[in-house]
């Protein structure tokens, strides 16, 4: 039963299938008991939430959200684990399956899965709330959690298993080894915090290596600070591009062809910077105007 997924019971079901767990599709199963419980709890659903999950596996968290939330959303890429936990999922009602990559390409999402999203969010009412959560393959954590803060709606929280390298880089503060442009795109809109950090040893086959349960919470006021999104996740990715160099040099190889080497010069001026800073030492805040002030130059 996936409510008791443990390394025999997959192994057993994996044998009589006659399958093995996928390195190119990031199959690496949760089996600590406890943590799955954890995820599940830090979420805090309610029963009018739509939950989003990207890697049903054997449904072992899956079927704990189901049991919580109004509705889930859950997304297998391989077909044959998307056979094996039918056995477990079929007797939810409120679960829908979808067998694809979760990734249109690397910017953009699969369109069904936000279509299925906003069926759920219609069908449970204004007070719907939408959600990810998962335990979500390595390799696709990053640009799923980017697109999804570009996308509309977006997640009210995520509380996801990633690469504990990852959630350094995104709870990373000015300065640090780790700070850079995925940082400031979820600061600038999210609180984030790590939950648990977590050994290899909890996930069959193991990882070589950490891995942690973050916690997202979106902050719209912030998010609605932003006059354009795309704009500013665009910039930001171009002016840590070169984290290291000095601010003016990377914003005039970002601008080129829309802003003069004067025309930089005066938006740095305006924004208090002389340009001999380097992005790596920004706050988030001080990105935030910097990126407002360059939007207002370019579209005058």
């Amino acid at each position: 039963m996936a409510q008791r997924q443990t390394a025999s019971y997959l192994n057993e079901r994996f044998a009589a299938a006659g399958l093995r767990p996928l390195t190119r599709f990031g199959q690496n199963f949760l089996i600590d008991l406890n943590l799955l419980d954890l995820i599940a709890r830090s979420a805090e659903m309610r029963p009018d939430d739509v939950i989003l999950e990207v890697g049903t596996g054997m449904g072992s968290l899956t079927t704990r959200l189901a049991e919580a939330a109004g509705a889930v959303v859950t997304v297998e890429i391989d077909d044959n684990l998307a056979d094996l936990s039918q056995d477990e999922l079929q007797q939810y009602p409120n679960v829908k399956q979808l067998h694809c990559d979760a990734l249109k390409n690397k910017h953009t999402l699969a369109p069904e899965l936000m279509d299925s999203v906003r069926e759920g969010l219609s069908r449970l009412g204004e007070k719907a709330r939408f959600m990810l959560v998962a335990n979500l393959p390595y390799n696709i954590a990053t640009p799923l959690i980017s697109n999804l803060l570009a996308g509309d709606p977006p997640p009210d929280r995520m509380v996801v298993t990633i690469q504990k390298e990852m959630a350094d880089r995104i709870i990373a503060t000015p300065g640090s080894k780790d700070y850079g442009a995925l940082s400031v795109w979820v600061q600038a809109q999210c609180r984030a915090e790590v939950v648990r950090v977590m050994s290899p040893k909890v996930f069959w086959p193991q990882p070589k290596v950490e891995s942690a349960i973050l916690r997202i919470d979106l902050q719209p006021q912030r998010r609605g600070a932003i006059a354009d999104l795309k704009f500013f996740h665009q910039t930001v990715r171009a002016l840590f591009f070169h984290r290291r160099k000095l601010l003016r040099s990377v914003t005039c190889s970002a601008f080129k062809g829309r802003l003069s080497k004067a025309e930089v010069d005066q938006t740095l001026e305006q924004a208090g910077y002389s340009g001999s800073e380097r992005t790596e030492q920004l706050t988030v805040e001080q990105i935030i105007t910097l990126t407002e002030h360059l939007r207002q130059a370019v579209t005058k």
